[in-house]
């Protein structure tokens, strides 16, 4: 399942499959601030391996407010952050980082579509996964 523009979701609806990552960058909506990626395929079942969250935050860790510093890759970008929602690891992707990076932003979200994520959008994407 998967949850984009209409705000629920629909079983069997993948909005992005077969799309650039130009079209999915314009498919997003500019009042949504953030993207969760979470780590459950639209089948349901728990994407592997277990760290791919932290994987990918560390990935993109460099691109961060004031650009790369010594050391910033000891920690997580604020636009990219692991986390998890009701027990299954995701990651917070904040729409500045597709300001700043957009080629960055297309490999977040390409990954998402091509391990066949689930993905929500929206404002309060980052308030669920505090759950």
């Amino acid at each position: 399942m998967r949850l984009l523009e209409t705000g629920f979701a629909q079983p069997g609806f993948a909005p992005t499959a077969g799309l650039s990552a130009t079209t999915i960058r314009s498919m997003t909506s500019n009042s949504s601030r953030e993207v969760l990626i979470l780590g459950l395929t639209k089948a349901g079942k728990t994407f592997r391996p277990s760290d791919w969250a932290e994987r990918l935050a560390g990935v993109m860790s460099q691109f961060r407010p004031g650009g790369p510093r010594p050391g910033s890759h000891l920690g997580y970008s604020p636009w990219c952050v692991p986390t998890s929602h009701h027990g299954a690891r995701c990651v917070v992707v904040h729409r500045d980082l597709r300001d700043f990076e957009p080629m960055a932003w297309d490999f977040c979200i390409n990954f998402a579509r091509d391990n066949d994520l689930q993905v929500h959008e929206g404002k309060a994407a980052g308030e669920r996964a505090k759950t």
